[in-house]
């Protein structure tokens, strides 16, 4: 009771803030959150209308893994071969550049930051955020695209972009992660740097293809469609978990990203199965309560407390503006070198502003710096609220001029009416 009377006010709370936002127009994925913040701790939380406290929000973990474990899983799915052909140069290449200039800029912004005020913002801490701004949101930017049912060249080239984005910002996390280490706490270690995230990357990899065979290998067994999608839903539970192992072999640190292995679950699944495609559909339709949920939940965690502290809202501000410049800019340029079309160039990179769990998980990292995370970690919240809330207006707004969004025909809106019509008349 405890537990379930909360999930069901931040289901509800969810799908009727929706009806509130329709006029505006705005994906359900901003009424999500915002709904998430209403019922959240800072609102009436307090008051038992919702989340009363943060330590509530733990023990809802779960929930988000397993959420995230099955977005990471439906962007594998564009990891088709025969769509790698044509569009595999340009979305690796876009990829790993805008990461990189988004983390170039917002290290030479905060630099500047810091050689102004070094009391306020250290070295390293600016190397952390930096890194930190490689990472952008897969779940909001995935419902949009489902939301609107977008299709089209950008599209396209969007979700194996955002599925890259935490391979690169594995890597550059760490690197400028264990150099910000090494200046804080005044000792380097070249396995934290290079050896673990090089290994991360790789054991996520290999599991994550290992299951994606054998549950290709089990839906074999099975006739029935409901059963198979069974299968494949207890695939991506089970998936889950494993990735949340690790171990310690010398100074050697193995672990996994769920995100990658998911990813890599959904890959190899849409590959070698041949009834890929209509269990992923089916899957789809199966986790939209869970992915409203998730982002409820989302809403609901983050702290609004980080807006009392005018230090931390001025460094965000610059953190916020530099990383998008960065995303948009590099974006652009790479996009351009590729010979991608016209309006990829110009919307593509406004598609990837939004940034949430890799984020935070990253900043879960940097508390190992101490008081020096703190700080890290609550100008990331407050980012990742502003990006939370505004970046899926954005990414529709980007897919729509892109032309990727199409509004509702005259026909389809009659056949609605028309239906709704009938539905009143038989009652």
């Amino acid at each position: 009771m405890t537990v379930l009377l909360p999930i069901s006010i931040a289901l509800l709370t969810g799908l009727l803030m929706t009806r509130v936002f329709k006029p505006l127009k705005l994906p359900s994925v901003t009424a999500y959150l915002i709904a998430g913040v209403l019922i959240g701790p800072y609102c009436l939380g307090r008051i038992g209308l919702g989340f009363d406290s943060m330590s509530q929000m733990e023990s809802l973990s779960n929930i988000s893994e397993i959420a995230l474990g099955f977005i990471a899983f439906s962007i594998g799915n564009e990891f088709r071969l025969k769509s790698l052909k044509q569009i595999g140069k340009q979305a690796f290449v876009i990829g790993i550049f805008q990461a990189l200039t988004a983390t170039l800029f917002v290290d030479l912004a905060l630099f500047a930051v810091h050689l102004a005020i070094p009391d306020k913002l250290t070295l390293s801490q600016t190397l952390t955020l930096g890194a930190i701004a490689t990472a952008t949101a897969p779940a909001a930017t995935l419902m949009v695209v489902r939301q609107y049912k977008a299709k089209g060249k950008l599209t396209n080239l969007l979700l194996p972009i955002v599925a890259l984005d935490d391979a690169v910002g594995l890597v550059v996390f760490a690197v400028s992660f264990g150099v910000a280490k090494t200046i804080s706490l005044g000792k380097l270690d070249l396995v934290s740097i290079l050896v673990n995230p090089f290994i991360e990357i790789i054991a996520s990899l290999i599991l994550g293809a290992v299951m994606g065979f054998i549950l290709t290998q089990l839906e074999k067994m099975f006739n029935s469609n409901t059963n198979r999608l069974n299968m494949t839903i207890a695939f991506v539970f089970l998936t889950v978990a494993l990735s949340t192992l690790s171990f310690e072999v010398g100074s050697v640190h193995i672990g996994f990203s769920s995100l990658l292995v998911c990813m890599m679950l959904g890959t190899v699944f849409c590959n070698i199965c041949p009834l890929s495609e209509d269990l992923m559909g089916a899957t789809d339709k199966w986790t939209s309560p869970l992915f409203a949920l998730f982002f409820v939940i989302s809403g609901a965690e983050l702290e609004l407390k980080v807006f009392a502290e005018a230090a931390i809202v001025g460094i965000g501000i610059v953190y916020i503006i530099f990383r998008c410049l960065g995303k948009y800019v590099g974006t652009f340029v790479s996009s351009k070198a590729t010979k991608c079309e016209p309006s990829i160039c110009k919307y593509l990179g406004v598609t990837l502003f939004p940034q949430a769990g890799v984020a935070l998980g990253m900043c879960a990292t940097a508390m190992q710096l101490g008081g020096e995370g703190t700080l890290i970690r609550n100008i990331t919240l407050f980012a990742v609220l502003v990006y939370e809330i505004f970046g899926p207006m954005l990414t529709k707004v980007a897919l729509t001029k892109a032309g990727d969004i199409k509004p509702m025909s005259d026909e389809v809106k009659n056949r609605r009416s028309e239906k709704l019509k009938k539905a009143s008349e038989n009652q």
